[in-house]
């Protein structure tokens, strides 16, 4: 039996009216949905924004930075044998002399030379020279002894490291004892030096010290005369330049009275005051970079020596600091082009280089902060745009990075600088 007409008909109705239904009903869910997400959008929290840095691989240093200043490595303080007058000096500071060059000459004074205490002293000074010498000259001996010795073993653990008989740090550390060593017997041959000249200087003194007074009583002109005769003439110890003269005219002076110092300027060393707490960290050989020091190019050095003593010193905040005195040689050792313009007492910033490393895996130090006991950083996800709360370990640190143990990969992106605002899973996007 075929459908009637009608019924036909009452089917393409009802489809009809089905139809303008689901018109109907999209006219009206419409506007409702693109409201409903134009609200959603205006109270949706908006994504943070955040400055991102990036895990990355390479090299790594440790340094103790502070302030510290050059000055000649050996400086020789001239001072008056005996009181009496000195001569007017005619030298400047930057003056070139020769080793028995004249410095200065002194008048003795009459009445100390008739002084039997003044004769006595200067008897004493003079076996107290003959004493200084025979002390240096022992301790050039056993420098001499240490530096054969220190060579030696260098020498054996540079051909023990060639077969990888010994380690790096093994061959470093006899290295280093070697140069100190050598270091030490430069020191003490200048201190045979010097006790030489204080001797030569403590017999003139002696030798001034028991002239008999004359008689009778001289004229003005035979004084004159005889003061030229016996004056005590001052030679320089060293081949060397003037660095200092505190005072050119001719005065009268007790004995030990500086005169004038000598040194040679291109001999220089660096001083630098550490913390005590950072001094524990410092060991002879280790690398020092010079900057700020007037020129564009950093200059390089070692550590030779932290001196045993720290002294209390008011930093620029009033506080009271226990620091230590670290002197370290210009590198290489005969005077570079870089460094050709400093002299004694020039302000430098030095960087004490207590570790490196050339490949390591590390996070800028502005993205760590602590959650419990554990170091933490919100690490960028690329697909989310959220942050991941991440709990990592890390190693050696700096003020810029910290070396990551675990935790974080290479090219992993952190939040640098993570406020309140932000927590595990908060939206997030770079600040442009």
């Amino acid at each position: 039996m075929k459908p009637s007409n009608n019924d036909e008909s009452s089917g393409a109705h009802s489809d009809h009216s089905s139809q303008n239904k689901v018109i109907r009903f999209l006219k009206w869910i419409t506007p409702i949905a693109v409201v409903t997400g134009l609200l959603y959008l205006a109270i949706a929290p908006k994504p943070v924004q955040v400055d991102l840095g990036e895990v990355v691989r390479g090299p790594m240093e440790i340094t103790i930075d502070d302030e510290g200043e050059t000055r000649v490595r050996e400086r020789y303080l001239i001072s008056s044998p005996l009181t009496g007058r000195v001569l007017r000096m005619n030298l400047e500071p930057g003056d070139i002399l020769q080793k028995g060059d004249r410095i200065a000459t002194i008048i003795p004074e009459a009445s100390s030379l008739l002084d039997p205490r003044a004769r006595a002293q200067a008897k004493a000074l003079v076996s107290a020279a003959e004493a200084a010498l025979t002390h240096a000259e022992e301790q050039v001996e056993l420098a001499i002894v240490d530096v054969e010795t220190s060579e030696k073993s260098h020498r054996r653990n540079t051909e023990l490291h060639a077969v990888d008989g010994v380690t790096d740090v093994a061959l470093e550390a006899s290295e280093r004892i070697f140069l100190t060593a050598r270091h030490t017997l430069h020191a003490a041959e200048s201190g045979v030096e010097l006790a030489w000249f204080e001797l030569e200087q403590a017999k003139a003194a002696l030798l001034h010290a028991e002239r008999d007074t004359p008689e009778p009583p001289l004229t003005d002109d035979q004084r004159a005369e005889d003061d030229e005769a016996w004056s005590l003439i001052i030679e320089s110890p060293i081949d060397g330049q003037v660095l200092r003269v505190p005072e050119k005219s001719s005065r009268p002076l007790q004995a030990g009275t500086l005169l004038l110092e000598i040194g040679n300027p291109e001999d220089l060393e660096i001083a630098i005051e550490v913390l005590s707490q950072d001094a524990v960290k410092i060991m002879p050989g280790q690398p020092i970079r010079i900057e700020h020091w007037g020129g564009q190019m950093p200059i390089f050095g070692q550590v030779r020596h932290i001196e045993p003593s720290a002294f209390t010193k008011i930093s620029a905040l009033g506080v009271d600091e226990q620091r230590v005195k670290v002197l370290a040689d210009f590198e290489p050792p005969p005077r570079d082009k870089h460094q050709a313009e400093l002299g004694d007492g020039f302000r430098v910033e030095a960087r004490i280089v207590i570790w490196k490393a050339n490949n390591v895996l590390q996070v800028p130090t502005s993205a760590l902060f602590r959650m419990g006991d554990r170091w933490a950083v919100f690490r960028f996800g690329a697909h989310d745009r959220r942050a991941q709360l991440t709990t990592i370990e890390i190693d050696h640190r700096n003020p810029d990075v910290a070396e990551v143990i675990s935790g974080l990969t290479e090219s992993d992106r952190v939040v640098l600088h993570p406020g309140g605002s932000i927590t595990d899973g908060t939206r997030i996007e770079e600040r442009r």
